[in-house]
């Protein structure tokens, strides 16, 4: 089986003279350099086993790249140093993972060590970089000029020996200096399979006691990828301008060139660059199109994720150029389907419930519970959660039916309100709502009541110009059932959002819209 490791080296064996990274300022790397970078990292993180932890806080861009492949080619599982924790969730990540070294900017190190005070006040929580799990040894590799703070005996990547031009030809298909000729992942080409080793955990949720976390492999890592390939055209030649993982690694591991975001704005890099497909958030889109309607012609494919996109901005998107692909994904199964905006629209349009996901990709299995909720499976599939049996399916926690081999997201499982003994399902009627003229976003939110547990229904709205509210509640008793009509409706200048996708924070929500 292939695994990430084995496919991005594999393109680099393939063309190592072909562009592999474009850096924030424009800069060139090739995938020589990118291999012989990746080979170095794994040659100086010795001592891991695999499945060992490596503490990475490496911002975006070609060190993480090159860092984080080299960490997992040496045998290491990324525990990413998300900031902002509470002490005792951290302490109780690092227990859980117990990693070995710690990879991470200069800069890092000196905000966690001699700025710490200085960057508590400026509201930046960071874990301690230098000893995360007291007690228990790690070393160090880091990146950029050496700063204070940075501990002793520390490696730096930019000083890390790396092998010569022609050891690049002899990488073997596991992405390790040895024969070649092999068949890229096959057992009995000399390399052993490394598919089923643990390349990354990523915390979703948890208790301080007992956090909770998905363990990716490299071989599931690789099979999402290339679910990614599967569903858009993508090799060599091809630009993709982006700081998401799960679209810039498919873009190395089919030989084209990833381009990481500068400072600039985005359609101007799209055009400087090239760009043939970029991803981007629906409210982060919105922003884009409202001050640019018209993408550069070379962008091809423009991947939506993240979050349901709201009608308009899923029109203004299709009149923008590129081919509109909205991508449902969830991050213990990267990903499961993937819709064209014009299907989604003129699913809206057919006067049809919920909101389109697109038939399950190849190989991903979907069936609907008793409850309604959504299980997944495949070969992308996680290998299950830290400390945890191994997973064969996957509760989505979203509620949804199956239709002539299309998955439909009727709600969010956690988002039910109840009235009245009524069983509401806010995502069976937003995409319809927000269709309307006059509506940039809407939301229903229930807010409970103490005494009885039933809860008011609240339909939260951002205005478009033309907003009418005697409109909107006139044409409400079209498009929701007569049980699910809200108690009121509340205007808002923007809905909160939380983590770096800009989800929509309902709680937030339901704090604002309280009486």
């Amino acid at each position: 089986m292939n695994d990430i490791v084995t496919g991005i080296m594999t393109a680099a064996r393939r063309e190592p003279y072909r562009t592999a990274l474009i850096d924030g300022r424009g800069r060139e790397v090739s995938y020589g350099v990118l291999a012989r970078r990746v080979d170095a990292v794994r040659a100086a993180l010795d001592g891991l086993e695999p499945g060992d932890g490596v503490l990475f806080a490496v911002r975006p861009g070609v060190n993480a790249v090159v860092t984080a492949l080299g960490a997992v080619a040496a045998g290491g599982t990324l525990v990413l140093a998300d900031p902002g924790l509470a002490p005792g969730v951290l302490a109780a990540r690092m227990a859980a993972t117990r990693p070995k070294w710690v990879v991470a900017e200069s800069l890092l190190h000196t905000l966690s060590g001699p700025l710490r005070p200085l960057a508590r006040r400026r509201g930046l929580l960071l874990p301690d970089l230098r000893d995360p799990l007291p007690g228990q040894a790690v070393r160090h590799l880091y990146t950029g000029p050496w700063l204070p703070g940075v501990p002793r005996g520390a490696l730096r990547l930019e000083r890390l020996p790396e092998p010569s031009a022609d050891g690049l030809s002899e990488l073997s298909a596991d992405g390790l200096p040895g024969p070649s000729g092999g068949v890229p992942g096959a057992r009995g080409d000399g390399g052993p399979d490394r598919s089923g080793q643990p390349a990354a955990v990523i915390f979703t949720s948890g208790t301080t006691a007992s956090p909770r976390g998905v363990v990716h492999t490299r071989g599931s890592l690789a099979a999402g990828l290339e679910l990614f390939r599967s569903a858009f055209p993508l090799g060599p030649g091809d630009v993709v301008h982006t700081d998401q993982l799960m679209l810039g690694l498919p873009a190395l591991m089919a030989g084209a060139t990833w381009s990481l975001p500068g400072a600039g704005p985005l359609a101007e890099e799209l055009a400087r660059r090239g760009a043939t497909h970029t991803f981007a958030v629906p409210v982060r889109l919105d922003r884009l199109l409202r001050e640019t309607p018209r993408l550069p012609g070379t962008l091809r494919h423009l991947l939506l994720g993240s979050a349901p996109a709201p009608a308009g901005v899923l029109r203004r998107a299709v009149q923008a150029g590129p081919q509109v692909l909205s991508v449902y994904a969830m991050t213990e199964a990267l990903p499961i389907s993937i819709a064209s905006a014009e299907e989604k629209l003129a699913h809206t349009a057919s006067g049809a419930e919920g909101d389109l996901l697109g038939a399950p990709l190849p190989g991903v299995g979907a069936r609907i519970a008793q409850d309604g909720e959504l299980l997944v499976s495949g070969p992308h599939l996680a290998r299950g959660y830290l400390g945890e049996e191994p997973l064969r399916q996957v509760a989505t926690g979203d509620l949804a039916r199956i239709e002539n081999g299309r998955l439909v997201l009727l709600g969010r499982k956690k988002d039910m309100i109840l009235r009245d003994g009524f069983n509401i399902y806010p995502g069976l009627y937003e995409p319809a709502i927000t269709a309307l003229p006059g509506i940039a976003e809407a939301a229903l939110v229930g807010l409970a009541d103490p005494g009885t547990g039933d809860e008011e229904v609240v339909l939260a709205v951002v205005p478009a110009p033309g907003y009418d509210e005697a409109r909107l509640r006139g044409a409400l008793p079209d498009l929701v059932d007569a049980g699910a009509l809200p108690d009121r409706i509340a205007v808002l200048g923007a809905f909160p959002r939380s983590g770096r996708a800009d989800k929509l924070d309902r709680a937030a929500l339901r704090a604002l819209v309280a009486r």
